[in-house]
């Protein structure tokens, strides 16, 4: 079993920055796959950013790419997410998932979750 807690989230102007975290704990957290999703008001969650157990290899939504950045540090056992250049667009409860497959997108490819962090951008 693995437990997830997300942290970090908070109200930022457009441009600004928020570093999340996501702090694990529980069996197996480095071979883990782990990924951060997001869900705005009235839409459907959504894949944001993925790292491998290794932290090698990294992958991006479109929307996000180049302004976000997802790292971990297994001996911490956390894996972060740094947002830059915010835009009111990136407003969502954000939520840290781990999973076993490389590169997944998908919620299903997840099996733990975390209860989500509010980030809030204001125009």
């Amino acid at each position: 079993q693995v437990q997830l807690v997300e942290s970090g989230g908070g109200l930022v102007q457009a441009g600004g920055s928020l570093r999340l975290s996501c702090a694990a704990s529980g069996r197996t957290f480095s071979g883990r796959v782990k990924a951060w999703f997001r869900q705005a008001p009235g839409k459907e969650r959504e894949f944001v950013a993925g790292i491998s157990w290794s932290g090698d290899t990294t992958h991006y939504a479109d929307s996000v790419k180049g302004r976000f950045t997802i790292s971990r540090d297994n001996a911490k056992n956390t894996v972060y997410l740094q947002m830059n250049s915010l835009k009111p667009e990136d407003t969502a409860v954000y939520y840290c998932a781990a999973g076993s497959a490389v590169l997944a997108t998908t919620e299903s490819a997840y099996d733990y979750w975390g209860q989500g962090t509010q980030v809030t951008v204001s125009s």
